[in-house]
């Protein structure tokens, strides 16, 4: 009995002080982590306050730059408020003299008529005591007075009507001849020649290796997406783009820019960028076809013809920019129709559309008076205008004064010293003749003349044609231009065809 007392005893002697012990262990991991979790919160409350005075300070600059721009543009508005109250003034001012001047006018105009009733009814009562006196009626004293005089004086009269024709004619010669030169000094713009040559300034030497490619593949595939010549030897960190096309010049222009800008160049990348600056290309145009209206003040064309009028900017005609050109004889042709009393804005528009056929004449076929009167037609352009510009080569009829000063304004324009130069013009229609006879020929893709007409590059369908088709088309196309065209040295025709495979794994 005392042995199992004994071992309860001691049961539960052990149990109170497991118990007790494991208490003990129990409490001291509670306080560890209360320990941790205090450290942990202390830790997240300095992060916290941290943040937020970072927050507070970026707020606090944030503020004070809102508030700074918001006290210059107040500065802004209340500058503007005092320079247009002082244009209201002035202008109030204007007003106000000219409605008096206008009332002094009315009176004096009143004045006028009053002095001319009164010479009326002298000049009647004098009449009608001379026709008393003599004994015959005004009309008969007229006649007789001018038979005598006629019969006497016949030979006298010949020679004064003769110098009479000759001093009209001098005098409208120098009418003329002032009309003119005040509407040239009253504009003046400088002339610049457009060449067929671009230069692309590179940001290092090392780029040019970048642009050649692998055994010059990034080259090659930019010359064929554009149809250019790139010179990369002549100058240090730059290269020279060749072609008598100024489009094509600024697209592979904007295409390096791109290529450079984005770093990855490749025949792949070389594609994308180029269908990008085609894109940019367009937009361009037309804020130069916008910059051109919007200087002459003409505001109700349609946006077809703004943008076929910005594609003028990369014609050129005997050297001079078409699109400059049109704006000068526009500036001229309102001059004179001013000076003259002419429609001002019907010869300003017509000097602006004049040469717009020269935008589509190398897709379309037919004039570019042609092309351009059926534009204009096309867009329900005024008839005015239109008469104005078909008379400027004289195919048509000089219908209206407005026809004859925009002629006028062509010939002013086109024969200022260094607007025009003949053997640039000469140059680049024997290229495009080149670009012609190569694109007549069915399974052609694209031709380009380059090597400053040296070389004709030809890209065909590869399934249209073969390989032998294509020394076949060269030899045909050599053959034509040996027969239709005049040029010095030889032209090389390479016909190109290239075939490439396409698979997509998915």
């Amino acid at each position: 009995m005392d042995s199992n007392l004994f071992w309860i005893l001691a049961l539960v002697v052990g149990f109170l002080a497991g118990y007790l012990v494991n208490r003990f262990l129990s409490k001291r991991n509670n306080e560890d982590i209360d320990k941790k979790v205090k450290e942990t919160l202390g830790v997240a409350e300095v992060e916290a306050r941290e943040l937020v005075l970072d927050a507070k300070a970026k707020a606090a600059a944030i503020f004070d730059e809102v508030k700074r721009e918001e006290v210059n543009r107040k500065e802004k508005l209340d500058k503007s408020e005092i320079h247009l109250m002082k244009r209201e003034e002035t202008l109030a001012e204007q007003s106000s003299r000219l409605m008096k001047n206008q009332e002094v006018l009315d009176l004096k105009m009143k004045d006028v008529e009053g002095l001319k009733g009164q010479a009326e009814v002298l000049k009647e009562e004098a009449k009608g005591a001379l026709e008393k006196v003599a004994g015959m009626k005004a009309e008969d004293a007229k006649k007789l007075l001018l038979g005598r005089v006629e019969e006497e004086y016949k030979g006298d009269l010949l020679n004064y009507s003769n110098k009479f024709e000759r001093e009209l004619k001098d005098e409208a010669e120098k009418k003329t001849m002032d009309v003119i030169t005040t509407a040239l000094q009253r504009y003046a713009r400088s002339h610049v020649s457009e060449l067929t040559t671009s230069h692309f300034i590179l940001p290092s030497e090392d780029m040019k290796g970048k642009i050649i490619g692998r055994e010059g593949r990034n080259i090659r595939t930019l010359e064929r997406l554009t149809g250019v010549d790139i010179v990369m030897d002549e100058s240090p960190d730059s290269v020279t783009i060749s072609s008598f096309d100024p489009l094509r010049r600024e697209t592979a222009r904007l295409t390096l820019e791109k290529l450079i800008k984005d770093g990855r160049i490749q025949p792949a990348k070389i594609e994308e960028k180029v269908e990008e600056a085609k894109v940019d290309l367009h937009k361009r145009i037309l804020e130069y076809g916008e910059k051109a209206v919007f200087e002459l003040g003409i505001i109700d064309f349609p946006k077809e013809i703004i943008q076929i009028l910005g594609q003028l900017h990369f014609r050129t005609s005997y050297g001079q920019n078409v699109l400059a050109h049109s704006v000068e004889m526009a500036h001229i042709a309102g001059m004179i129709a001013g000076e003259l009393g002419a429609n001002v804005e019907v010869a300003k528009r017509g000097a602006l559309v004049h040469d717009i056929g020269k935008a589509i004449d190398h897709e379309v076929e037919g004039t570019h008076i042609e092309l351009g009167r059926k534009l204009l037609k096309k867009y329900n352009i005024d008839e005015r205008v239109i008469l104005a510009m078909e008379a400027h080569h004289d195919d048509y009829p000089h219908a209206t004064p407005e026809a004859f000063i925009v002629t006028t304004a062509d010939v002013l324009s086109g024969a200022r010293p260094g607007a025009r130069r003949d053997t640039v013009e000469n140059y680049i229609k024997r290229l495009e003749n080149l670009e012609k006879i190569a694109s007549s020929y069915p399974g052609i893709k694209q031709s380009y003349a380059v090597s400053g007409g040296r070389e004709i590059r030809i890209f065909v369908v590869p399934e249209k044609i073969d390989d032998f088709g294509a020394l076949q088309l060269a030899k045909n196309i050599a053959g034509r231009i040996q027969t239709e065209m005049r040029y010095p040295g030889e032209i090389k025709v390479v016909v190109i065809r290239e075939t490439r495979a396409l698979e997509v794994a998915r």
